[in-house]
């Protein structure tokens, strides 16, 4: 840790800070030879912080939350009635420390809105009344009817109607659909798309303020602020830990007839392994998840994770790999599959269209030469004709490939495919058709939800439904709504029922949605920053099966929380009875409730997961090989 951080935790949270502090100099003391010193070192700082504590706990109990700090703030005075100063300190700082762990990972609505703002369109280029110049002005001085100049690879300003013949836009950042999308002259076009390879035009329909960037954006801080925050597991406990606590002390008291007996009870009865076993099984919930390439902000997304009922995927990116590739190549009658897919990568060198990368990719991989030519002309969004060898190469859309190759006929797609055709000399050639390819794991991933008894499964995305049914089919997913953008994808999660509600997604059109479900999981490895900013837990690993095991850690961590709470229960109970009795001493009584947090924290760690990790890994090698991944086709 940088010293710049250690001061940034000590700012944060003075009272952990003070705590270890004094504990040291009190060390320090007691070797010094200076007991008392440290008695009332240690005692006048726990009653300060009871005190501190205890304002606190009025302030809750006014709102109607009750937890484990009035047992704590007793537990302190008691051990200074008796002397065991120690078990102050030690008191102290479990209760200081857990309100630390709480707060940590809280407020995160500024990142997530400033990680949406920095990619928001700043500028947009208007044209002068007669188009013979473009003006740079602020996206928010655009006015409804303004035409604005949007250049190759710049992002869209405000949402408009295309005036340009023809372009090409990337929307995955809106819809989450990898393929480009060809517009042509009225087409609407959406805040946040980014232009292909030509400049085009557009005549403004919203300003920047009422564009479907911004309500991103305002979604997004919407859903944010409407969390609710999460309940401390240990507190479900607490009041009948208290009463039970105080009842017992009481009756000792009473029967006994001697007060020490009353504090004698309390403690051991100190609430250590409520304060203690929850955190540290929480924190080696999020040390095992970060092992397993999964961030998991706060422990409270652990405990959600564990009663989740119903889990909610994106497609494009989350299902798929976000990226088109070749499924098939289909060759006219008179060429072979590697004649035309060669014929095609040597004329797509040329070319500037999304899928030439993927032809060439295609053709490197079945080790086929492709031909340099100095002849090549490309016509933005239709295609490229190249010149190779004695032959003359059209490759591009079909209407372009058409003028001329007049045979040339439309290849049957399915949702969310994309086809390019070819000519040779001007007789149709063929096609090569591109999709996004599914994730090979993401059949078995459904059946690990199912298995881990999240029986509800929906898919939600911005593809067709032909394709968005297909891919469901495929995978085993129950529901499927497509044709979203993200106010439908935000309102289709806030309508499920069967809660809490885990969404899976990737890109920023996910951002608003992850923030508005109970857990929002972001395939952090591809997805946009804002994504996973929105999101309660980030996969780092491209990896779709890493959200079930979020899912699994969540419910082995909160298993093991509840045991150590149980555990912890059980031990002071048993105690506690012995000192009611007189059986024990409070100075032994604070000793053995040392063993008994030792317990509890022994039993928490196992939250860390080393053996079952290393036991899935070795289950994963025992089945290898794997299938490939399938082609959505």
């Amino acid at each position: 840790m940088s010293m710049s951080s250690l001061f940034g935790a000590v700012r944060r949270y003075p009272l952990v800070a003070t705590t270890v502090v004094l504990g040291l100099v009190g060390v320090v003391l007691a070797l010094a030879g200076l007991p008392d010193l440290v008695r009332w070192l240690f005692s006048g700082f726990g009653l300060a912080v009871a005190a501190y504590e205890a304002v606190g706990m009025v302030r809750r109990l006014r709102r109607g939350t009750f937890g484990v700090d009035f047992l704590a703030i007793t537990a302190i005075v008691a051990t200074v009635l008796v002397g065991e100063y120690v078990a102050t300190m030690i008191i102290v700082l479990m209760l200081t420390g857990g309100a630390a762990l709480e707060d940590f990972a809280v407020n995160r609505a500024k990142r997530e809105l400033n990680a949406l703002l920095q990619r928001a369109p700043q500028i947009a280029h208007r044209h002068s009344a007669d188009f013979t110049e473009v003006e740079d002005v602020p996206a928010t001085d655009v006015r409804v009817g303004d035409h604005l100049l949007v250049r190759p690879a710049e992002i869209v300003p405000v949402d408009g109607t295309l005036v340009t013949d023809s372009a090409a836009f990337d929307e995955s950042s809106l819809t989450g659909e990898s393929l480009p999308v060809e517009r042509v002259t009225g087409d609407a076009i959406l805040s946040g798309s980014i232009n292909g390879q030509a400049a085009a035009t557009i005549r403004a329909t919203a300003t920047a303020a009422n564009s479907q960037y911004q309500q991103i954006i305002a979604l997004v801080e919407e859903a944010a602020a409407s969390k609710a925050p999460v309940v401390r597991l240990a507190d479900r406990y607490a009041v009948p830990f208290t009463a039970v606590s105080l009842l017992i002390a009481g009756l000792a008291w009473l029967f006994g007839g001697d007060p020490a007996r009353f504090a004698e009870v309390l403690v051991v009865a100190t609430p250590c392994p409520l304060l203690i076993s929850a955190p540290v099984a929480f924190m080696g919930g999020m040390s095992r998840a970060a092992r397993n390439g999964i961030i998991v902000k706060g422990g409270g997304v652990l405990e959600t994770l564990s009663r989740a009922r119903t889990v909610v995927f994106d497609k494009t990116g989350t299902l798929t790999h976000g990226a088109p590739a070749i499924a098939r190549v289909i060759p006219e009658a008179g060429f072979g599959e590697d004649e035309l897919l060669a014929l095609a990568a040597s004329a797509e060198q040329y070319s500037s269209h999304v899928l030439a990368a993927s032809v060439i990719a295609a053709a490197h991989a079945r080790g086929l030469a492709l031909t340099s030519t100095d002849t090549a002309n490309e016509v933005p969004a239709n295609g490229v004709v190249a010149r190779l060898g004695s032959a003359e190469v059209t490759v591009g859309k079909l209407s372009y490939v058409r003028d001329r190759a007049p045979d040339a006929v439309a290849t049957p797609l399915d949702g969310g495919e994309l086809a390019i055709y070819l000519a040779v000399d001007g007789r149709f050639a063929g096609s090569i058709v591109a999709s996004d390819r599914l994730r090979g794991n993401a059949r078995q991933t459904m059946a690990d939800f199912r298995a881990l008894g999240i029986t509800e499964t929906v898919m939600l995305t911005g593809d067709a439904r032909p394709t968005a049914e297909h891919i469901a089919a495929l995978v085993g997913i129950e529901s499927v709504q497509a044709d979203c953008l993200p106010v439908d994808k935000v309102d289709a999660v806030r309508g499920l029922t069967r809660r809490p509600v885990i969404m899976v997604g990737d890109g920023v059109n996910d951002a608003p949605v992850l923030a508005v479900a109970d857990v929002g999981i972001a395939m952090g490895a591809k997805g946009a920053t804002a994504a996973s900013e929105s999101a309660d837990v980030v996969i780092l690993i491209d990896d779709l099966s890493r959200t079930a095991r979020a899912v699994a850690i969540g419910q082995d961590t909160i298993r093991i929380a509840l045991q150590s709470i149980w555990l912890g229960i059980a031990l002071s109970l048993a105690l506690m009875i012995l000192a009611a009795v007189g059986f024990i001493p409070a100075t032994i009584g604070a000793l053995l409730q040392e063993f008994v947090d030792l317990a509890t924290i022994l039993n928490a760690l196992r939250a860390i997961g080393g053996r079952r990790d290393a036991a899935v890994k070795a289950q994963a090698r025992a089945e290898l090989p794997i299938a490939g991944s399938a082609l959505v086709h």
